[in-house]
């Protein structure tokens, strides 16, 4: 078989793996994670060579009460040269803590759903709009970077399918605010590789100077298959979680989002560039069980790479002889 395709080969195309674990993930989780691990963590991903990472967030502590060091950690994780500090930013009062704490970019968050918006929001979409727009006014005033992402792009857990327009057209109302970068999000693991090959492909031809960024979730499966459909497609930005922590509180068996470790391992088996250190990234990993007192979806820190070969049984020698002896028994007189 002669297989030709460029997506099977990347050729050394670069593509962007930016990590949400610290944010996306960690905010999902029980325990609260004390604020120097969650400063070391930032610092060993920092050391990986990610892109992006998404530290925190600055919804109301009381909201969202693991990532209630926001500031504290923001402000003293150690900054590498190449790489965006980005933090989730709701509202105004957010901006401004975010601000004080030197973020590098503010990532707003709404739904293309209005059902889903309200339900993990409380305000429709209009009024999410009306919000975030004043968000975007002080950033670009402040000049921080915004990212929009756009939750349930690949549909709602609760209305079904999102239609592309829709998706479209809200992305083209924050496009015509000025923002740098549109995540398309699916945010409770129901995105499939022809849908997302096509509203990939809409959206970069629709905006081809705007960031695209594609966040998947790994609900059903499909997350790694949905981020080759959009390499396929011409995407080259991913978020991706550290071990596949996250979830979704409104969508009943939600997993976290495809695993960073995961990702970076299969694309770089497929000669795609993520200047991602991956045994960095998966010692980076292996902290995580005992930081949230629980094991990981990750296949690769259980597994290991791909050629992490293991040694040979420990009776290997006796059990080479026998099979040679018995191929002396078998040996025909001459």
């Amino acid at each position: 078989m002669n297989i030709t395709s460029s997506l099977w080969h990347g050729a050394g195309r670069r593509i962007h793996l930016q990590e949400v674990g610290t944010r996306d993930g960690l905010q999902a989780e029980c325990v609260f994670v004390p604020t120097e691990d969650k400063i070391a963590l930032v610092n060993a991903l920092s050391a990986t060579g990610l892109s992006k990472i998404e530290v925190t967030s600055f919804t109301s502590p009381t909201a969202i009460p693991a990532l209630r060091d926001a500031e504290v950690v923001l402000r003293e994780i150690e900054r590498r040269h190449g790489v965006v500090y980005s933090a989730l930013v709701p509202n105004l009062r957010g901006a401004e803590r975010a601000i004080e704490a030197r973020a590098d970019e503010f990532n707003l968050v709404m739904s293309a759903s209005e059902t889903h918006n309200l339900a993990n929001l409380r305000m429709t979409r209009e009024q999410s709009f009306a919000a975030l727009a004043q968000v975007v006014q002080l950033a670009r005033a402040q000049q921080v970077s915004v990212n929009i992402s756009l939750s349930c792009a690949f549909g709602c857990p609760m209305e079904g399918d999102v239609s592309e327009p829709t998706v479209l057209a809200w992305a083209q109302r924050f496009v015509d605010l000025g923002v740098h970068g549109l995540t398309l999000c699916d945010t409770t693991g129901m995105a499939y590789p022809g849908q997302v090959a096509l509203l990939t492909h809409a959206a970069r031809q629709r905006w081809p100077g705007t960031e695209l960024t594609l966040h998947f979730h790994n609900t059903r499966g499909m997350g790694l298959a949905n981020v080759l459909a959009g390499i396929d497609a011409g995407a080259d930005r991913f978020d991706a979680s550290l071990g596949g922590i996250g979830g979704c509180p409104y969508a009943p068996g939600a997993t976290g989002n495809v695993c960073t470790e995961e990702v970076v391992h299969a694309l770089q088996l497929m000669d795609y560039d993520t200047g991602v250190d991956l045994e960095r990234l998966i010692a980076a990993s292996r902290r995580l069980p005992g930081l949230i007192g629980h094991d990981t979806p990750s296949q690769i820190t259980k597994a290991g790479r791909r050629l992490d070969l293991h040694p040979v049984p420990a009776d290997f020698e006796t059990i080479r002889t026998r099979a040679l002896a018995r191929d002396t028994d078998t040996v025909p007189s001459p």
